[in-house]
């Protein structure tokens, strides 16, 4: 095991229309896609599609949605370790415009404890705040044993504050500071004083505001890919996270700047494609996500 990503499984259906029909309505979509959900998933497919697969602990059904789940992880690699519930996760996406619309249907009472695993020769752990128990049991353990733990902060949970001090890498959302009634440089500063080395807080198209290892606080403008290009923006924070991961498994000896450029590029590629599965980026597509497009002026951050 090379690194371990802890979340809630979902089976995401993505389609493109112009509108939801109501009542007696129908509608027909322009495009769908079929593909795996979730935020520390997705992450963890993007890692695996970059090159480096870890093992998967995520909420697991008996039912056809988990086989099809488990198909998509064993092409990719990934070692899928199941907590039990009933029935499989759902999320039907809407993109349009630059944003999404979701409804999920999620099944997150979970019906025995989660496994213990061994985190022998893991090298990194990354959670996303669901199933919060095995998050907390996680990211104490790997702290005790010196591996990297990161977090994705898309909301503010039950036991964030806790888990926050077992966390080296947090990276939050824009939606975190608001449910915290916290500016971004006040959100820095939270996760400064709980020990977090890196973190930094995302703003979709106006790029990603942090800090490391105590320094200033820095501005990482997004990639000027054009408005008409973009296609759906769900998922590209989870790729984000998936990709800085694979980058400090694969190039420890760089800093995080590095890392956080090479999942820039990531995300950049993603938002271009309809579905997680389609959005997910090679070496080859990052390294062209870098080359072709410009940073974006930055807007100064409240």
């Amino acid at each position: 095991m090379q690194a371990l990503f802890i979340g809630q499984a979902y089976i995401d259906i993505t389609f493109l229309t112009d509108a939801l029909p109501t009542g007696d309505e129908k509608t027909i979509a322009r495009d769908y896609a079929v593909s795996f959900g979730g935020n520390a998933v997705t992450a963890g497919f993007a890692c695996a599609k970059l090159g480096i697969a870890p093992d998967l602990l995520c909420s697991q059904a008996d039912d056809w949605l988990a086989r099809m789940f488990l198909d998509m992880a064993a092409k990719y690699g990934i070692s899928v370790h199941g907590r039990k519930v009933r029935e499989s996760s759902l999320s039907f996406i809407m993109p349009r415009d630059g944003k999404r619309a979701i409804v999920r249907c999620r099944d997150n009472d979970f019906l025995h404890p989660f496994p213990v695993l061994n985190l022998a020769g893991c090298r990194a752990l990354h959670l996303d705040g669901h199933m919060p128990d095995a998050a907390l049991h996680y990211a104490r353990a790997a702290r005790e044993a010196g591996i990297l733990t990161s977090l994705d902060g898309g909301a503010v949970r039950e036991n964030t504050d806790e888990l926050l001090r077992f966390i080296d890498i947090a990276i939050v959302s824009a939606r975190f500071c608001e449910q915290l009634g916290a500016s971004v440089e006040e959100t820095l500063d939270l996760l400064r004083a709980r020990g977090c080395r890196v973190g930094g807080v995302t703003l979709g198209d106006e790029g990603l505001v942090w800090y490391e290892n105590g320094g200033p606080t820095a501005r990482l403008p997004a990639l000027d890919v054009p408005r008409e290009r973009i296609l759906d923006t769900n998922g590209a924070g989870d790729v984000f996270h998936g990709a800085y991961i694979h980058s400090f498994l694969a190039n420890p000896e760089q800093d995080w700047e590095a890392h956080f450029r090479f999942a820039r590029a990531a995300s950049a590629h993603a938002i271009q494609h309809l579905g997680n599965e389609a959005s997910l980026p090679s070496l080859e597509m990052v390294a062209n996500a870098m080359a072709e497009w410009p940073e974006k002026l930055f807007a100064s951050a409240s």
